[in-house]
């Protein structure tokens, strides 16, 4: 009897918040495929989720900077050099390199799964030194990672462009459950969901809502939290902008179709929020709410085929307020955009783009 194939999968961020590592190691364990998914570990992370997978934290020394980035590395090389399998997959640039290291030292396949354009985020791309240093990482590293897979197809037309590799493309889509219904014609929450990141939006969004008769519900952590705390401190608007915190993907999906707007607001500031097409996008679809997201290439495509949002060229608060309150207030917009959404969770599903996750693994071994 054949043994199953080994995958270990490398991330830095918390297990149980990261959606799209979950369908993708959950339908791979349920293909008959050993998994492993290894993580970070922080003072705030909650015990792990029951999955069929294995799932491991690293504890690195400091949280962030590149004292985590370099602790983490260092981790990671000797826990992936002790570790058996037969393929490693390297979750973005920040863990690529321990990744790239150790299959070389084994002999054993690698695969790069792009989640950003790294070097191209906000938050790189705005710091000349640490975008020379992720530049130069990617520039080494990407070309010798010959297998892969990204989020968008524009993030993959880049990679090509620059590096050379052909990565076939798995979006972020949620699972198809059947849909819960909501109450939301008596709630009409604006909700933001995901990372609180720079270049999501947050600083114009925030500002916005003195004018908009609604709360803002926000479910996330990360890098702007505490920018984010003092704007809504700032603009006195402690009553309207509710902080959330992290919650569970499951938690989500009940919140989610019980808001009446959902929002993803991305700063045209490097190519990687150019070409995103982020989790939250098809959340909100799944939810059953229309949206306010970007005139980007990829919402724009989905959107032509679909029509699940009203789409912003910028970022002006103007902008904002104009978008959502014609949702609020124009006849018949809320509900038809409602409808496409119902409709458009049955094309867009992790049902139907699991199978191109399957095939490049059984393609992967295969061919080795």
């Amino acid at each position: 009897m054949t043994k199953p194939r080994r995958i270990l999968f490398t991330v830095t961020n918390d297990l149980n918040h990261d959606q799209r590592m979950i369908r993708i190691c959950s339908s791979l364990a349920n293909a008959g495929y050993e998994i492993l998914l290894i993580g970070a570990r922080n003072k705030r992370s909650l015990p792990l989720s029951t999955m069929p997978y294995r799932q491991v934290r690293l504890w690195p020394v400091f949280s962030r900077g590149f004292g985590f980035y370099a602790s983490y590395n260092l981790q990671l090389f000797f826990t992936l050099l002790f570790t058996r399998c037969d393929a490693y997959c390297g979750i973005d640039l920040d863990t690529l390199l321990p990744v790239w290291l150790v299959s070389r030292i084994r002999g054993k396949a690698r695969v790069y799964d792009a989640h950003e354009f790294f070097s191209q985020q906000k938050e790189v791309i705005t710091r000349p030194r640490i975008h020379r240093f992720w530049k130069g990482m990617e520039k080494s590293l990407v070309p010798r990672f010959k297998n892969g897979y990204t989020v968008s197809q524009g993030i993959a037309e880049e990679f090509t462009s620059l590096y050379g590799v052909h990565y076939i493309l798995v979006r972020n889509l949620p699972l198809l459950k059947p849909f819960p219904g909501s109450s939301r014609a008596k709630n009409r929450i604006l909700l933001y969901q995901g990372a609180v990141n720079e270049a999501r939006g947050l600083e114009f969004l925030v500002p916005a809502m003195a004018q908009i008769d609604a709360e803002l519900h926000i479910y996330g952590d990360g890098n702007f939290l505490e920018d984010l705390k003092k704007l809504i401190l700032s603009n006195n608007l402690s009553n309207k902008v509710l902080l959330h915190g992290m919650r569970r993907p499951e938690e989500l999906e009940k919140i989610t179709p019980e808001a009446f707007i959902g929002l993803n607001l991305v700063e045209n500031t490097g190519s990687n929020q150019y070409h995103s097409l982020a989790n939250k996008f098809f959340d909100y679809i799944h939810g059953g709410i229309p949206q306010v997201t970007m005139n980007f290439p990829e919402y724009r495509r989905i959107n032509e085929a679909f029509e699940v949002a009203v789409l912003i060229d910028d970022l002006e608060i103007k902008s904002i307020v104009e978008a959502i309150q014609r949702l609020q207030n124009e006849k018949g917009l809320h509900s038809r955009l409602a409808e496409n959404c119902l409709r458009a969770r049955q094309t867009l599903n992790w049902q139907l783009e699991e199978p191109v996750l399957l095939k490049f693994y059984r393609d992967l071994f295969e061919h080795k």
